[in-house]
């Protein structure tokens, strides 16, 4: 797959509410915190989701203690599985069908995530090898999201992100090793996978390479750090200050983890990421 085809899978992968019915607002479990102002069990609508599936609280969702709301990104899997895999059926209007959209949703999502970062991973200079390799599991995933409800919900989950997770482990070693000998002319940075860095003072760091997977980062002070070549998979950046960081090249990154964090506009992001609104605020 050339880089450009994966590049536009990549930007392609973006939640369009107006074409979904209101999934993450209804499908999803939500615990009373710091991110969300009530409890809510999974499969029950949020007292602010409308008859027209849209957010009556929409404009100040932080203001009324739904943080959380606008950091969450679907990456369009609400959106495949209200218009393709139940063909345009509401599940006000058919409730007999709702149990099973609002099982369906988290699975897709899943997907979605996958092909995500699958597709982020061909846009990258890699041996030709683990570009076949990735190809196969990019076609397997685009195939699962267009199973019909049952067969999406009997998939086993784990087994499927095995075989993705072990290709993205070696993309990132294969990458970041690249970028430290060749563009930067470092040291590879060290492994740091699920570190506790929570609230950590990295000010100013030069933590290009490292590898960050799954850590801890929230509420870290992470202002004009370099972050170019960093493995972010997993990594938990709720409250982190990103201000004039440069996370340019930083692989792996969702617009989740941006949205949770905190910035300003001389953070560099990644060409698919959006600096969130609430940054300029």
């Amino acid at each position: 797959m050339y880089n450009e085809t994966a590049k536009n899978i990549r930007k392609s992968l973006k939640a369009d509410c107006s074409k979904c019915f209101g999934l993450c607002c209804t499908a999803l479990n939500i615990v009373a915190s710091s991110d969300f102002a009530i409890n809510k069990p999974a499969g029950r609508p949020c007292p602010n989701l409308q008859k027209d599936f849209r957010c009556k609280i929409h404009t100040n969702l932080r203001d009324k203690g739904f943080k959380g709301c606008t950091v969450f990104d679907c990456l369009g899997a609400g959106q495949k599985v209200s218009q393709d895999t139940f063909n345009g059926q509401s599940w006000q209007e058919q409730p007999e069908i709702a149990k099973r959209m609002f099982s369906v949703f988290p699975v897709m999502e899943q997907l979605y995530e996958m092909i995500a970062f699958i597709a982020e991973a061909l846009t990258y200079h890699i041996s030709h090898s683990l570009q076949e390799q990735l190809n196969k599991q990019l076609e397997k995933l685009q195939a699962m999201t267009d199973m019909d409800a049952d067969k999406l919900l009997s998939l086993d989950m784990i087994s499927c992100r095995m075989p993705v997770n072990e290709l993205l482990l070696e993309t990132s070693e294969y990458i970041r090793s690249e970028l430290s000998s060749k563009v930067f002319m470092i040291k590879k940075g060290k492994q740091c996978r699920g570190v506790d860095w929570v609230g950590k003072n990295l000010k100013g760091k030069d933590l290009r390479t490292i590898d960050l997977r799954g850590a801890y980062l929230i509420a870290a002070d992470l202002r004009n750090s370099d972050l170019r070549g960093v493995d972010f998979i997993g990594a938990d950046l709720r409250d982190a200050n990103l201000s004039g960081a440069n996370l340019s090249t930083s692989m792996f990154l969702t617009q989740m983890q941006i949205n949770s964090a905190k910035g300003n506009d001389k953070t560099i992001l990644p060409v698919h990421i959006q600096p969130p609104s609430h940054w300029m605020n």
